[in-house]
């Protein structure tokens, strides 16, 4: 089979399956509102939990930071990318998540993949939760080290898998709250379980910083537990984008010198950090944020369990609804869309066979009546 014969039959796999993917162009979209081909629809798919990302005050940073730093870093931060800027920003990490040290990465992905590529061997073991991110997954499989995983949130799956004798470290993996699902982990039993046996735990609280907590310090906080690793990202509530990993003195050091992500990549520009410190300042000060995102929560879900849908398990921002296969799903985004409503339908490989759905992620920009508006919808194209 040639190269072209090899990618026109994996297109047409996905074509068959009802799961070939769009991008779509959006003239505006990250809020409240997106708009496309000067169509408005309330937007139903965005991470930018608290509306972060048309603040004001983070505007105006990111363009003051522009005037003073330019629109680029230079360079990796280990040549002449890394800028006061960036060292603030990690400062300010650090102490309101209660770490020694931070690093700043360009994203989630790059942070996740620098992490455990550095820190495994081959003879060390990985346990990560059977539903963890793409990006946590793939760097496992990708590292020397062997890759089990646990249970989807089965402290005792991942208690047995641990007790498995091995030669070398072991890695527990897991996230604070799960972007497909919805749910949220057991921390606390998870934290004990991996301390028990030695081993070393690594978080991404992705969707989870921000919401959560006390000032939005995110699921470890809220669970009272402080893992070894915490990976935090700007993408979602913090609505820039990047990440940043907190950690001891010693793991700092130890990245700076094996994290090739860190040490061959451009650095983001300074100006992005001075939005993201901004960013910090607001979420830290004003609750009234995550109050609103809790109640656009609860309206949702209680409006939700007297359609005849099939909800998730989820008090989070995430709400899928799971609709089966991939054209019923993609069918019923498109009769919502018809409505000024923008929803998109998640479809293996992003989720399991047979569990299709519409990923309804609500923000604290919606009002009352955007979600009746959703509600009433989805009442229609169910009954």
């Amino acid at each position: 089979m040639s190269w072209q014969q090899r990618i026109d039959s994996a297109l047409e796999q996905r074509r068959t399956n009802d799961s070939f993917r769009i991008r779509q162009v959006n003239e505006q979209g990250c809020g409240r509102y997106l708009v496309q081909n000067e169509i408005r629809y309330l937007n139903f798919s965005s991470n930018d939990y608290l509306g972060m990302s048309h603040h004001a005050e983070v505007i105006q940073a990111w363009q003051q930071g522009a005037e003073i730093y330019g629109v680029g870093s230079g360079g990796s931060g280990h040549v002449t990318g890394y800028h006061q800027a960036h060292q603030h920003c990690e400062q300010q990490l650090a102490d309101w998540l209660g770490y020694p040290r931070a690093l700043l990465f360009i994203s989630g992905f790059a942070a996740n993949q620098a992490l455990i590529a550095a820190l495994t061997e081959k003879s060390d073991r990985i346990i990560a939760d059977k539903l963890s991110h793409a990006s946590l997954l793939e760097a496992a499989m990708h590292s020397p080290a062997q890759l089990r995983r646990f249970a989807h949130n089965d402290v005792q799956s991942l208690q047995t898998l641990l007790a498995q004798p091995g030669d070398g470290q072991q890695l527990v993996i897991t996230e604070g709250v799960f972007s497909m699902d919805g749910d949220a982990a057991p921390l606390a039993e998870i934290a004990r379980a991996s301390r028990d046996a030695g081993a070393l735990l690594m978080v991404d609280d992705a969707h989870g910083i921000g919401v959560v907590g006390r000032e939005g310090r995110g699921s470890c906080d809220q669970q009272q537990i402080k893992p070894d690793l915490l990976v935090v990202t700007f993408g979602k509530a913090f609505g820039i984008s990047g990440a940043a990993v907190l950690c001891s003195e010693s793991l700092a050091d130890y990245l700076l010198q094996f994290a090739r992500h860190l040490i061959y990549s451009t650095s983001m520009p300074p100006a992005q950090a001075c939005a993201l410190m901004a960013a910090l300042q607001v979420i830290r000060r004003d609750d009234a944020r995550r109050r609103q995102l809790q109640a656009n929560i609860a309206h949702f879900r209680a409006g939700a369990e007297k359609l005849p849908l099939k909800l998730m398990a989820s008090q989070t921002a995430i709400q899928p609804v799971i609709v089966g296969e991939n054209q019923a799903a993609v069918n019923l985004a498109a009769t919502l869309r018809a409505r000024g409503l923008w929803l998109t339908a998640i479809r293996p490989p992003t989720v399991p066979p047979g569990t299709a759905r519409l990923r309804v992620t609500l923000t604290a920009s919606h009002t009352r009546e955007d979600i009746d508006l959703l509600l009433e919808a989805l009442h229609d194209a169910t009954r």
